[in-house]
């Protein structure tokens, strides 16, 4: 296995890149589902709940057949939601005549989520109440309950057969849109709106004292929009991290013993909470011990403030090039369209060359017809020689993509010499050299490009897909008249994979690798949040936050494994609380407690909102 040497991106040998599928979908009528629906004896109600069901379901289904109405009884399923045990349920029917494959069912289960309980992400994954996967539609059967997992979630076990039975509710056209109480409520229990929750809930890390006998355990949580939508989901993910002797967690207070009753309780200026379940509180359940509130200390979230440190300044590392590819020839600087592919020939006019390096060459090409610029990339598959897989896998990956600050691919032409790679062309070079030139960017700078990387990754890992090589090198920008950084696009998927199980291979690139890369215990997409951190990092006061003297590797692997940094005077004396903040959560070594992307995109600085105002 290859590891990460000398600031250049390398990768194990037996990496292999999956696939991502695509379904084919069909469209039918409003009167086709009403149909269907009656064919499958949802219409006992009347023609006007049928009709009704129809109207409310027909945007987020394509692909029944209109070409006749099923001759076979679908089987009628029921799916969950992976770990959330308030979500009653959608039950669909299912058959060979709605869905032509099994990723087809898992689209329309994707927008179906997405629009009734608000959760972002693609359905990757069907498992039975065990378990077990679900890889083929055969493998569903009528009357049964399964669970959806978004993105790369594992499957999380518990006791989803205590919704409400399929067996016990005969009308399709009722629980085809169930009430879900992150949107409508739940069995009288009072919950927080969708745009009420926005403005409440934000990501953040709290501590949680478990009950118990003293020394009590301290235990670190993150709550998200996404496991904190209400006040009994909050309670739930608590169960889950302190797992209490006595079962579910029913009662929270704070460190000062206040009790803990709503939603926003969680999110005000208190991040250390007591657990407990119907035991009783006893009188000095709040006073803490020695050992605890020093617990409490080293775990409980704090900004590091550095001191000025002798010495010189800390350096960027020298730029590395992306060794997935082998440099090519000098000669080709030289290029002229006749020996281009005619496909390339007959669209474009050939112009300079804008870029060169280790893997390829870059030229500026001219679409004929309508005058619009790209870039044209050209790769000698002579000399990648055992790595021509990355080729290909960044090719496949490219194609699924499409998202504003992604480097787009246009067209791509595979030759027994070259691969040509029309892609969009990004005037103002890459991340690494606009540092080089300002040295250090202002927070409103460094905001926008930290934006527009948190939605590139929040798109990719939406997909179940990391990048595992984020940094400056393949961070494109656009700036406008004055030099100002207008948009950031990210490029190079050369080792991009989808995440369908812990990682093993050791790839990246040394200053930007996350630690559980280097334990080589697993890793999967959240090493992209890490790289991101130490990218916003150096946007601010120009150097690293893990460094080593002589740029040794060794000790810059022991520095990024400790975590320990700071925000060494004066080069963040002048920097606010809430960026630094959001750095320090990027950059908790423990990937359970740094953000995801969509943390970060919900973060109050991120959002320009004032730490006084959130």
């Amino acid at each position: 296995m290859e590891k990460v040497v000398n600031n250049s991106t390398v990768t194990s040998s037996n990496n292999t890149q999956a696939s991502l599928s695509r379904s084919n979908s069909r469209t039918s009528s409003n009167s086709e589902l009403e149909k269907e629906l009656i064919e499958l004896e949802i219409s006992d109600e009347g023609a006007g709940n049928a009709k009704a069901a129809a109207k409310e379901i027909l945007p987020t289904k394509k692909r029944i057949s209109s070409s006749r109405t099923p001759t076979r009884k679908a089987k009628r399923v029921r799916f969950y939601r992976n770990g959330d045990r308030f979500y009653q349920g959608i039950v669909i029917p299912v058959s060979n005549d709605r869905y032509r494959s099994f990723e087809s069912l898992a689209e329309d289960l994707t927008r179906l989520l997405e629009d009734i309980v608000k959760v972002p992400g693609a359905v990757r994954n069907i498992f039975t109440l065990d378990g077990k996967k679900v890889v083929s539609l055969d493998d569903l059967e009528d009357g049964k309950s399964y669970v959806c997992s978004c993105n790369a979630e594992n499957f999380k076990k518990m006791d989803y057969s205590s919704q409400p039975s399929i067996k016990n509710n005969n009308r399709l056209s009722r629980v085809y849109r169930p009430h879900s109480p992150l949107k409508n409520g739940s069995n009288g229990v009072s919950v927080v709106k969708f745009d009420e929750r926005d403005r409440v809930v934000f990501p953040r890390i709290v501590t949680i004292i478990r009950n118990g006998v003293k020394p009590r355990k301290i235990h670190r949580l993150l709550l998200n929009k996404r496991n904190s939508p209400t006040y009994e989901h909050v309670l739930t993910a608590i169960t889950q991290c302190v797992n209490l002797d006595t079962g579910c967690v029913r009662k929270v207070f704070t460190l000062g013993g206040s009790p803990v009753l709503t939603l926003a309780d969680f999110f005000s200026h208190e991040d250390v909470f007591f657990a407990y379940g119907n035991e009783r509180v006893g009188n000095d359940d709040f006073d803490l011990e020695l050992e605890e509130s020093k617990a409490i200390r080293q775990t409980r979230k704090t900004l590091r403030n550095g001191v000025a440190k002798g010495g010189p300044k800390p350096k960027m590392p020298v730029k590395s090039h992306n060794e997935t590819y082998v440099c090519l020839e000098e000669d080709y600087a030289n290029t002229k369209s006749e020996s281009l592919p005619i496909e390339i020939q007959n669209r474009y006019t050939v112009g300079p060359i804008i870029g060169d390096g280790n893997f390829a060459v870059v030229l500026k090409i001219k679409e004929k017809n309508t005058g619009q610029e790209f870039a044209l990339k050209i790769i000698d598959r002579s000399k990648c020689q055992g790595k021509e897989h990355y080729i290909d896998a960044e090719i496949r990956v490219m194609k699924k993509l499409n998202h504003p600050h992604i480097m787009a691919l246009y067209m791509d032409i595979d030759t027994p010499k070259n691969t040509y790679l029309v892609l969009e062309l990004v005037e103002g070079g890459d991340l690494f050299d606009a540092i080089t030139q300002v040295t250090r960017f202002s927070e409103d700078q460094s905001r926008i490009m930290i934006k527009h990387l948190a939605s590139a990754m929040a798109y990719l890992h939406s997909l179940g897909i990391v990048h595992r090589d984020i940094k400056p090198e393949n961070l494109l920008v656009k700036l406008d008249g004055n030099g100002m950084v207008t948009e950031l696009k990210l490029g190079d998927f050369g080792l991009a994979c989808e995440v369908t199980e812990p990682l093993l291979a050791v790839c990246g690139t040394p200053t930007y690798v996350a630690p559980e890369i280097l334990m080589e215990t697993g890793y999967g997409l959240k090493i992209d949040v890490w790289a991101a951190g130490i990218i916003l990092y150096i946007l601010l006061c120009g150097f690293p936050p893990f460094v080593s003297p002589d740029n040794q590797q060794e000790p810059l692997f022991d520095a990024i494994l400790s975590g320990i940094y700071d925000f060494p005077e004066p080069y963040w004396n002048d920097i606010g609380e809430g960026v630094r903040d959001l750095i320090a959560n990027m950059l908790q070594s423990d990937p359970d407690l740094r953000f995801s992307s969509e943390d970060i995109l919900d973060h109050y600085w991120v959002l320009g909102i004032d730490e006084t105002n959130r």
